[in-house]
């Protein structure tokens, strides 16, 4: 059991939240959720012990032990990678080492016998003869194979050090598990199989991330960082959206009765319930959504911003052709005759392990980057318009001011003041906050920009690397409903799955068996597809 007990937090006269009093249980998932600056991952380092609070505690259970994940990808380079995860345990890998260090003596003492005994007794009461084989096959499961197991992890890829660190903090079942945006540069298998794995998970786990279908996977309650306060809501982070929405639909409507408002939530929470009773998680979860009262919901201060794509004119006959399309950075093949056509009209996800291939492969496409062999056919009443993955790569002249800088880009008709003006309120930039420089700005808020000006190209196909990186839930779910809206073709790459599910009709997945294509296919579909393929591959081999 974690206990939060009158926590507050201030920063040079600000205060984030005060008055903070939670439990945390065995069993549940909490996702920690607020906007942009509220004090999400503040909140997990009150938790860690890594801040102390203005006031107030935080206590954990006797002998409990609270494990969380590394952000700092460069902090053990000089150890090997089983290494690493084991450090997961801190306590358990100093015995081990102690005990090493102590059989390595050449002049081995009586007292180092009784000592190396103490350790030896020690160890295995930690499960120390099992951490080894518990931690390879923790690191196999999320793609990091034997091979790569004692390698120093300054040898690593981005992307692989993302994953050895994950493990470390999941290794040893660790009875809190503190977890701060743990998808981020993790390909979406990685990603599904730590879902399942938290929907199991006995413990106590604590998760902020921006990812929704992440959420509503492992979430069984949302604490919500907002009013000042941070306040714990039943169920996954669907529900609390939509029963904020609720609230201020109730709020507002102030001639009805409070015996239908009731009626209406009853009615509400049935309808979740129902749906919701299909999740891993949901047992527990319905039981106490059906103790919600109506004083329990209230509305949201979050604003979200205003996004519509339009565009000017239609793409004709032909979208786009590739061929053969092979790319070698620093002596690596990271495309190898990558072959495929997109018609008009569809949404196209680009999937891979390596971000370095998508990445690379939009740059190609964007023309940003010559390929080695091969050819990229655009039709010729093609417009396009492309958002790089590195968000600073987007700006050509980052000391420009917003307003000024976005100029550029708009028709004579949207270049005036206040045009410019209003389309920035609606994308959440108000009064001076328009002639900011763009050095000065957030990541979430220059993404917001960079959408402002693909909002006043209008070209008929939008080129998209990760457009949700550095965006906050709100901003997340006004683009997706844009870009399911938008008339015209999109390509793009995501990590977040709801995203791609809900947007893109084609998947192209490169994989190490090449490219694989699945026009008129849904992201699910295409999972479900790529798991009985996979079993199918494992009968015969």
């Amino acid at each position: 059991m974690l206990t939060v007990s009158n926590v507050s937090v201030s920063f040079s006269g600000r205060k984030l939240y005060d008055e903070v009093n939670l439990k945390f249980t065995a069993g549940n998932t909490y996702g920690v959720i607020g906007a942009n600056g509220a004090g999400k991952s503040t909140f997990l380092k009150v938790l860690e012990g890594k801040l102390s609070p203005t006031t107030g505690n935080v206590s954990m259970g006797a002998n409990e032990r609270m494990s969380s994940l590394n952000q700092d990808h460069f902090a053990f380079d000089e150890f090997e990678v089983l290494d690493t995860v084991i450090q997961g345990h801190q306590h358990l890998y100093d015995v081990m080492k102690e005990k090493d260090a102590i059989y390595m003596k050449e002049d081995f003492t009586d007292a180092d016998g009784i000592r190396a005994g103490e350790l030896e007794a020690e160890f295995a009461e930690m499960g120390g003869w099992e951490s080894e084989s518990e931690a390879s096959q923790l690191l196999q499961q999320i793609g990091i194979p034997e091979s790569m197991h004692y390698k120093k992890m300054a040898e690593l890829t981005e992307s692989e050090k993302v994953k050895v660190l994950l493990a470390q903090a999941l290794f040893g079942s660790p009875d809190i598990l503190v977890l701060d945006e743990p998808t981020n540069g993790l390909d979406t298998h990685t990603v599904t199989w730590l879902e399942n794995f938290l929907a199991d998970y006995p413990n106590i786990v604590i998760v902020v991330s921006h990812d929704r279908h992440f959420l509503n996977a492992v979430a069984t309650m949302m604490l919500d960082v907002d009013f000042g306060k941070i306040k714990l809501f039943v169920g996954n982070y669907d529900f609390w959206k939509q029963s904020s929405e609720l609230a201020a639909r109730l709020q507002s409507n102030a001639n009805a009765k409070k015996e239908e408002k009731i009626k209406e939530l009853q009615e509400f929470v049935a309808r979740f319930s129902a749906n919701a009773s299909k999740a891993k998680q949901a047992t527990s979860r319905q039981k106490q959504l059906e103790k919600i009262t109506l004083d329990d919901i209230q509305p949201s201060t979050r604003k979200y911003p205003w996004i519509k794509f339009e565009m000017i004119r239609e793409v004709g006959n032909d979208l786009l052709r590739v061929d053969n399309v092979s790319k070698t950075i620093d002596g690596v093949k990271i495309l190898d005759n990558i072959t495929f056509v997109a018609k008009p009209g569809e949404k196209v996800a680009l999937l891979s392990r390596s971000d370095v291939a998508t990445t690379t492969l939009m740059q190609i496409l964007a023309g940003e980057l010559e390929p080695d062999t091969g050819t990229v056919t655009w039709g010729v009443t093609t417009q396009r318009s492309y958002m790089s993955k590195d968000i600073n790569d987007n700006f050509d002249d980052p000391k420009a001011v917003i307003i000024d800088w976005l100029r550029q880009f708009a028709s004579k008709e949207e270049s005036d003041n206040t045009f410019l003006r209003g389309m920035l309120g609606r994308m959440l930039f108000s009064g001076d906050d328009v002639t900011k420089e763009i050095n000065v700005l957030s990541g979430g808020e220059k993404v917001r920009v960079m959408l402002s000006k693909l909002m006043l190209l209008k070209t008929n196909v939008l080129l998209m690397d990760d457009p949700t990186n550095h965006l906050d839930l709100e901003s997340i779910t006004s683009l997706n409903e844009g870009m399911i809206d938008y008339k015209g073709s999109i390509i793009f790459t995501s990590h977040d799955r709801e995203f791609i599910q809900t947007i893109a009709d084609h998947i192209i997945e490169i994989s190490d068996k090449g490219l694989v294509e699945r026009a008129e296919t849904t992201y699910d579909e295409f999972v479900g597809h790529d798991e009985v393929q996979k079993q199918v591959d494992a009968l015969y081999n």
